[in-house]
């Protein structure tokens, strides 16, 4: 374990906006994360991987650390973190292999079942394969989630029923990715639990999302009040521990270093389904990771400055 860390002397490269989809989000991420940066001591610069110029920057700048608030492609999926990796600077959160698979569902859900992790039956397709909407319908057996596979914040998720249906929502899918995901409707209570840490992980309280909406899509995650989180959520010590468990689990098995946040659908028998596990979880206003470590007594600046010696210990 390094020396502790004097924020006055650790130059933050803060990472926001890039090209995603996401870039919104990733800003008022990156606001929310820098004002909290600053609060806690540190100086911070504000770079956007969208324009070279601050590349460069990150490149010939003396940065101890790079914080990273960039979600989507090209910044949550690993490229950034091999642009990093090259550069010789830290950063915050899972590497590059992690980042990659966790950002593809398909690929995500391979090493959850490889891991003992539960997750819901689904099938990964592409645009060019020839696909059978009869037989996907059948094999689903009633209501399926289409959802692009390496996506996130809830871009282009359709919950259906029925052939035409299913093809129909590929084809919305394929318009903004290439991989597409059909999954199982699992009817329940979401969940999701963050986890923090490096060689010995912990989860955080668990967090129940009522959506206001009919489910949790991008306006219940980012509009305010556009969902409630409870925390820590109304369950049991039994169900608590075994969702925290399987939080870890993906953590590891995803071989996730920093952070992680993995999303689950409790169903009414009150088994954990696990979703999709987030590398670089939201820092906004109304985000689940500052809630979560709130409720651990645990203030937002501190979060911050956690992640970065997290990520500092890394490097040592």
């Amino acid at each position: 374990m390094h020396t502790k860390l004097d924020p006055s002397q650790c130059k933050v490269a803060l990472l926001l906006g890039g090209t995603s989809g996401e870039r919104e989000i990733s800003l008022l991420s990156g606001k929310g994360a820098g004002k909290a940066l600053e609060e806690a001591g540190f100086p911070v610069t504000y770079l956007d991987p969208a324009n070279k110029e601050d590349l460069v920057r990150l490149i010939e700048e003396p940065f101890d650390v790079a914080f990273l608030c960039l979600h989507g492609k090209k910044g949550e999926d690993g490229i950034m973190q091999g642009f990093l990796e090259l550069a010789g600077v830290p950063y915050t959160g899972p590497g590059v292999w992690a980042s990659a698979t966790a950002m593809d569902k398909a690929k995500s859900k391979i090493v959850y079942e490889r891991n003992g992790i539960p997750t819901a039956p689904s099938f990964a397709l592409t645009s060019s394969d020839c696909i059978d909407a009869e037989k996907l319908a059948a094999a689903m057996d009633g209501l399926c989630v289409v959802k692009p596979a390496t996506e996130g914040s809830s871009l282009g998720i359709y919950i259906v029923e029925g052939p035409e249906a299913i093809q129909e929502a590929l084809g919305k899918v394929f318009e903004i990715d290439s991989l597409a995901l059909v999954e199982k409707y699992i009817r329940g209570t979401e969940l999701t639990v963050a986890v923090i840490g490096n060689e010995e992980p912990t989860a955080l309280p668990v967090i129940q999302i009522v959506p206001r909406g009919e489910s949790y899509d991008f306006d219940s995650k980012y509009a305010p009040g556009g969902s409630e989180h409870l925390c820590p959520a109304p369950l049991d010590a039994v169900t608590t521990e075994a969702v925290k468990r399987i939080a870890v689990q993906a953590h590891k098995a995803l071989e996730c270093r920093g952070m992680s946040r993995t999303d689950f659908i409790l169903d009414e028998s009150g088994q954990p389904w696990a979703l999709e596990t987030n590398t670089i979880p939201g820092m906004t206003s109304t985000s689940l990771l500052p809630d979560a470590a709130k409720a651990t007594g645990m203030s937002f600046p501190e979060l911050c400055t956690k992640l970065i010696e997290f990520a500092l210990e890394d490097k040592n």
